[in-house]
């Protein structure tokens, strides 16, 4: 048997603004939009990957502050880390630990999104 990622799938008490973080931010593009006043949902490519943004009911409780069990976080691989933590900086987004060396090639660091989604942004470089 052989899988391959379908999709992810985010819950925010507005989905469209949430949406538009990733626009805006990451340069995601809106794909579709499902319902209408109020949106059910928004459908976004992020760089290659199909993320679903539901419209939660009120009665949906707020996720677990990271770190947690489940689904943890979002890993965004950039070119230049340096360059794109700066950029998100500079845009107001909230940085959750900076820039570290996690290994040979390895840098990361974590930003956070709408609704507390946790965001990796990552660089590898080759090694040897």
């Amino acid at each position: 048997m052989q899988y391959a990622c379908d999709h992810v799938h985010l819950r925010s008490r507005d989905a469209v603004k949430a949406a538009a973080f990733y626009i805006d931010t990451f340069g995601a593009r809106e794909v579709k939009r499902v319902g209408a006043d109020p949106v059910q949902r928004m459908v976004l490519d992020l760089g290659g990957l199909t993320v679903f943004i539901e419209q939660a009911p009120p009665e949906i409780a707020p996720a677990t502050r990271t770190p947690c069990l489940g689904i943890e976080h979002i890993g965004l691989c950039v070119a230049d880390i340096a360059a794109a933590m700066a950029d998100l900086t500079a845009r107001g987004v909230t940085v959750r630990a900076g820039i570290t060396e996690r290994g040979p090639g390895l840098r990361i660091a974590f930003v956070e999104g709408p609704d507390g989604a946790l965001i990796e942004i990552l660089e590898r470089r080759p090694t040897g």
